[in-house]
């Protein structure tokens, strides 16, 4: 696959990371693009719409950041987690920062990229709740949850599949680490595409509505 992206040179979560991000539809938000409602715009599409827009004009993020316990437990668990895959099997996980398409505003941070005999891969990583862990377990897929991201950051990467991880130390041991290879997909990847390049052109033009009001 072509690998038609380009790696940001700045570190996770500077200012320098984050003016990167700006403005480009994102991995993490893939569910608000594909968002949909029985009339009109989904109010999460809607306002993650402006929300670039204003990115846009502004050059810097205007999301609303926020950390939970549970996302906190993700980044403290996620070394770890990177550790156990790594042992369990031999595949290294090689640290990524923000990359973005060279012909679309989108990007992606994923949490590693991964080659296996020759192909390349993304490394998603989640440290959930045990009783989230444990439904991982027993379905054995890519959770829904995470199905947009996991189509957006193939998109933008051209990876050849993804190992979705998910690690749980306080499971018992043989349970503590769970791992689903989901293999590219193009006619899932195109289907997002169409309706990621859709929601671009709108913020395009919500985009030149607030610079005409701003002149």
């Amino acid at each position: 696959m072509k690998r038609n992206f380009i790696v940001s040179e700045h570190p996770q979560n500077t200012p320098e990371w984050l003016a990167d991000r700006a403005g480009r539809a994102t991995g993490s938000k893939a569910d608000c693009v594909t968002a949909k409602v029985k009339s009109g715009e989904a109010a999460t599409r809607a306002d993650y719409r402006v929300q670039l827009a204003l990115e846009r004009l502004l050059c810097k993020p205007c999301g609303d950041e926020f950390s939970t316990a549970d996302t906190d437990r993700g980044q403290e668990r996620e070394p770890f987690a990177r550790m156990r895959y790594e042992i369990a099997t031999g595949i290294t996980v090689v640290e990524s920062p923000f990359v973005y398409r060279e012909d679309m505003m989108a990007g992606c941070s994923v949490d590693g990229f991964i080659e296996d005999g020759g192909r390349f891969g993304i490394w998603e990583a989640k440290c959930p709740k045990t009783k989230t862990h444990f439904k991982y377990l027993v379905e054995q897929r890519v959770p829904p949850t995470y199905m947009k991201q996991v189509l957006h950051n193939m998109l933008v990467t051209g990876a050849e599949f993804v190992d979705f991880v998910s690690f749980d130390p306080e499971m018992p041991e043989k349970l503590q680490l769970f791992v689903f290879r989901y293999e590219r997909d193009e006619e899932a990847i195109k289907e997002y595409e169409i309706e990621l390049r859709q929601f671009l052109i709108e913020v395009d033009d919500t985009h030149k509505q607030i610079a005409a009001m701003a002149a």
